[in-house]
């Protein structure tokens, strides 16, 4: 896609992105054969469920039919979200990525893989997991120190809640033992 074509799809889709309450985060056309794919990144801080998608996808459908930004050619609209191994590029991807385990390419050479526990200005505050039993350490990374950012999929995570279940079972476990002890 060339860039004037690229500039001039975003500057017609961007604002019926804003106005559905998303940001346009990726636009790309693809060939596919003869046809062509317009491909619409759109994301937001809470999220874009699937009637979100389809709002967005019917606006963006409907100028696009009233303009002539892709030619005269078939082409697909296809709208969609990040994916769950997303790269991170803008603040907002920072912050919304808050509590998410991430990796890190760094700069000065290395990878940190960290969760996100918060984000400013100027970089973020990580939490690095502990390695064979040592506590998990925290670490402050500058946004200039940072080369590449990708959210990691996890499968097996114990939320803070998860955490705090165990712990309560434990206790109510734990007051039943010395009860029993009591008694005995």
């Amino acid at each position: 896609m060339s860039t004037t074509q690229s500039e001039r799809l975003r500057e017609l889709l961007e604002p019926l992105v804003a106005s559905q309450g998303l940001d346009l985060e990726e636009i790309t056309v693809d060939s596919v054969g003869r046809r062509r794919v317009l491909s619409v990144v759109v994301d937001s801080d809470t999220g874009a469920d699937l009637d979100r998608i389809a709002d967005v996808s019917r606006a963006l459908s409907a100028k696009l039919d009233e303009t002539d930004a892709m030619g005269e050619g078939e082409y697909t609209l296809e709208v969609g979200t990040p994916g769950a191994e997303r790269a991170l590029t803008e603040h907002r991807h920072y912050v919304r990525a808050t509590d998410r385990l991430v990796k890190f390419r760094l700069h000065e050479g290395g990878e940190v893989v960290a969760r996100i526990l918060g984000v400013d200005d100027d970089g973020l505050d990580v939490e690095v997991p502990g390695v064979k039993g040592r506590r998990a350490t925290t670490r402050r990374l500058a946004f200039g120190d940072i080369d590449q950012a990708r959210v990691q999929v996890e499968f097996n995570r114990k939320d803070k809640q998860d955490v705090q279940d165990v712990q309560d079972v434990q206790d109510v476990q734990d007051e039943k033992d010395m009860k029993e002890e009591e008694e005995a």
